[in-house]
């Protein structure tokens, strides 16, 4: 019922900077969190950064004071901004939300994932 439609990813060298954008459609009542997780070949998939519906976030420590999430609630996004991005950054982002339906359930939505490459 929730469409997330990821876009940003691309090949950079290290140091530089990407910005991924997530936008979900379809519909819910209301969108909770939101979210970035990424996923390394050979690895398991972890958070990178979250946001809550009060705004506030938090961050994979590895990404901290490099990563910023935002969100825009009346467009129902969410963006992550990667500066000083390195050769480990590199994985396939996936787009997360937890939304509430109409009739009160909790549910989540992914997206297809958005692949970042990091040269050195």
């Amino acid at each position: 019922q929730v469409h997330l439609v990821e876009s940003g990813g691309g090949l950079v060298q290290a140091g530089e900077s990407l910005r991924l954008s997530c936008a979900a459609s379809g519909r819910f009542f209301r969108i909770s969190d939101m979210g970035w997780y990424r996923q390394a070949p050979g690895k398991q998939r972890e958070l990178v950064a979250r946001i809550f519906s009060s705004g506030s976030t938090n961050y994979a420590d590895s990404v901290k004071g490099r990563f910023t999430i935002s969100r825009d609630n009346a467009k129902n996004t969410v963006s992550l901004q990667m500066n000083s991005l390195q050769p480990e950054d590199t994985a396939a982002y996936y787009c997360h939300i937890k939304y509430f339906t109409y009739v009160g359930d909790s549910l989540d939505a992914w997206g297809q994932g958005t692949l970042v490459t990091v040269s050195s």
